[in-house]
């Protein structure tokens, strides 16, 4: 039963057609959660290209014919249970494209009215639902998923990834190197030099819209060169993720968010990086380099560099996204957690999938242990362990 907060506005499914374009990104730049992964042109270009065998399944809050919140989901099957898919309901952008802050949509102001509106709604669908890479403690998904656990329901959370973070509001280049440790400073200064001592060196950025295939073709073929000595990556491997990349650098350039650099020496390609500035806001998410120049520190070089333009451009911030390599905690101090949340409806049906994929989770776990335990050498890299809550 609908209680008095949908007497002043209404919720309903909406298609992705029409003016939905206009009225995402409007909605978006009013809310709290206002990041590149929950624009338009990221979730419908991952849509073409990612969607699979999911059924787009948004939620629309609307009051006086304007759009107050949206519910950025899709249903996709889970499991084959008695004869039928079991199926979970999660965010759009969700899986191997690589987005972080995922939530929901509100606009200021709204955000009781639309949150409790979505959790009613979501708790009549009866569909369990799976919300990944939240930003912990400040998304609009938490309080719907509280709303449905006052409900109800079984919330499961965890803490699954952190995402390094660059403050820079106020900074210069120098003023920012001089918050690094000694060590690291020195060590990209020297190296910098060292670099365009020896060699003829080039740092570009696309700007063209007929260069921007052929620079991704570089990225990728570099990232896979950096990587293929190394167990390999997941950031490319499949022609539709590596098709949906290239299209989505082409709209992101359009707009004007995309960064995409390369490092030559020497007139050969040695590094690239892939980023985008959003709303004062520079997203680090992949890059590459050629082995041939690895002892260089090419690598580290072009991300200095990076962090250097985004400063001259304004940036209030420089995220490294999810991951907890050491190369990031060289450059960032600072740290957001990424969460996970489960919901399960009441009921044996609930209970029954929240087991079930606690013992999935448990087993893989253990399965990981092992493969870790004949090739990982002594010695190795350590790694942040997350365990689950609640």
């Amino acid at each position: 039963m609908l209680t008095e907060a949908s007497a002043a506005a209404a919720i309903a499914p909406l298609s992705n057609e029409g003016e939905l374009p206009h009225r995402w990104n409007e909605l978006l730049q009013s809310s709290d959660a206002n990041c590149l992964f929950l624009t338009w042109e990221w979730i419908n270009t991952w849509w073409k290209h990612l969607g699979g065998r999911r059924k787009w399944s948004v939620l629309g809050v609307q009051k006086d014919n304007a759009l107050t919140g949206l519910a950025p989901l899709c249903t996709q099957p889970r499991c084959f249970r008695r004869g039928q898919f079991l199926h979970e309901a999660v965010f759009l952008g969700s899986g191997l494209a690589g987005a972080d802050y995922l939530d929901m949509i509100i606009r200021r102001g709204h955000e009781d009215q639309a949150c409790e509106l979505l959790s009613q709604h979501l708790v009549l669908r009866k569909t369990s639902a799976r919300w990944n890479n939240l930003c912990r403690g400040a998304s609009s998904a938490e309080a719907v998923a509280r709303r449905m656990q006052r409900k109800g329901w079984s919330l499961v959370e965890a803490a699954v990834n952190v995402c390094p973070w660059i403050p820079l509001h106020g900074h210069t280049w120098e003023s920012y190197l001089a918050t690094l440790g000694s060590e690291h400073r020195y060590a990209f200064n020297r190296k910098w030099k060292k670099l365009n001592r020896d060699f003829t060196v080039r740092l570009e950025g696309v700007r063209d819209p007929k260069d921007c295939a052929a620079a991704m073709d570089t990225l990728i073929r570099l990232h896979r060169l950096r990587w293929q000595t190394r167990g390999g990556s997941d950031a490319f491997k499949s022609t539709e993720l590596m098709e949906f990349h290239r299209e989505f650098a082409a709209v992101a350039l359009a707009r004007g968010w995309l960064r995409l650099y390369q490092l030559t020496v020497n007139e050969k390609p040695a590094a690239a990086l892939y980023g985008f500035l959003y709303e004062r806001k520079f997203y680090f998410f992949q890059s590459g380099l050629n082995p041939d120049f690895e002892k260089y520190s090419v690598g580290l070089i072009l991300m200095g560099l990076s962090i250097r333009s985004a400063i001259e451009e304004g940036a209030q911030e420089y995220d490294l996204l999810h991951g907890d390599e050491v190369y990031k905690r060289h450059w960032a101090r600072s740290v957001r957690i990424l969460s996970r949340l489960e919901l399960y409806p009441p009921g044996v049906p609930g209970w029954s999938q929240k087991w079930t994929k606690r013992l999935a989770r448990s087993t893989g776990r253990m399965l990981t242990r092992g493969r870790r335990r004949f090739v990982e050498p002594a010695g190795g890299g350590s790694q942040i362990a997350w365990s689950e809550t609640g």
